[in-house]
């Protein structure tokens, strides 16, 4: 007889596909703690898959999806998916881009956003990468330093640094650091100063380029859930009253998907409309609305969009 246990089924979200049956889920590697964590796992749980993750656990199994989750350090991701210990993983991209291991960048995930910046004592006067000539450069992402120096043509230190890279000008280890950027209040309480940010980075998901097949299918599945949660995010559904004269006019200014949902209403020369609008377009067009007529107009958020 088959031990149940090592085979896993389960009913998906896209219409027009369905998992087979199999013997091993796909390992995903998130952050162990931290904010990309806490984003990490929340994006999952909007995209349908239900786990547990208690304090201090290493590894948890969705018991509504064939994923695994690993628990790892931010900086061992990379390794940990070039080692084929795990299949992806959800990491900032200033750390994919600076480990420069065997993986492939999957998806863009819209958080954790922040910059990777070159930092100065705020008395300097920085006038641009050649300001950087024959000076150390205190940093944790020695790759991308030297990558931003090789393309300017200027020649540098680079003293590699774990943590606490703000005292390094402080102590006269360096004249100049690069580091993640987010506020820039640890900057200025450190007597230093954003001169310029070499990448803009955000939590991205990666994956070994080798996933075997029967992993590839789960993976492609789990991002047509992400980019649905994705697309809802960025869209929201309004509703609104509107003068029957005014309909084409507000139709051009909110198309919606392909085009509105009309409804007649009981009062007579009026209709209720209906549309899918990205949240940013529509704070710019709320007052041409207004002007064409509308009323009551209604603003609600979307849980899941698929095109």
């Amino acid at each position: 007889m088959l031990d149940q246990q090592a085979f896993f089924y389960y009913p998906l979200l896209h219409p027009t596909k369905m998992l087979t049956p199999m013997k091993s889920p796909l390992r995903i590697a998130v952050q162990k703690s931290g904010r990309l964590q806490e984003e990490s796992l929340k994006l999952l749980k909007e995209s349908g898959l239900h786990f547990n993750n208690g304090k201090d656990q290493l590894k948890t199994q969705a018991d509504n999806f064939p994923v695994e989750l690993l628990f790892l350090r931010d900086d061992d991701i990379p390794q940990y998916i070039e080692d084929r210990v795990a299949d992806a993983g959800i990491v900032g991209e200033n750390v994919f881009r600076e480990k420069q291991k065997n993986n492939k960048l999957i998806q863009r995930l819209g958080f954790a956003k922040c910059r990777l910046s070159i930092a100065v004592p705020r008395t300097e006067n920085y006038s641009g990468a050649q300001w950087l000539q024959n000076k150390n450069i205190a940093t944790s992402y020695p790759n991308i330093v030297q990558q931003f120096l090789n393309d300017r043509g200027v020649k540098a230190g680079i003293h590699e640094i774990s943590g606490s890279v703000e005292i390094a000008p402080g102590i006269g280890l360096a004249d100049a650091i690069c580091d993640i950027v987010s506020s820039g209040s640890t900057l200025m309480s450190n007597g230093l100063k954003e001169a310029e940010t070499i990448m803009e980075s955000e939590a991205v998901l990666v994956a070994t380029p080798e996933l075997e097949s029967s992993k590839k299918e789960i993976l492609d599945e789990l991002l047509f859930r992400v980019q649905a949660v994705q697309s809802a995010k960025n869209n929201k559904y309004i509703l609104m009253n509107c003068p029957n004269e005014a309909i084409a006019k507000i139709t051009a200014v909110i198309p919606g998907m392909k085009s509105p949902t009309i409804m007649a209403l009981g009062r007579p020369g009026w209709s209720s409309l209906h549309s899918v609008v990205d949240e940013n377009d529509f704070w710019k067009k709320i007052n041409q609305l207004k002007s064409l007529g509308a009323e009551g107009i209604l603003v609600i958020p979307i849980e899941k969009m698929i095109a």
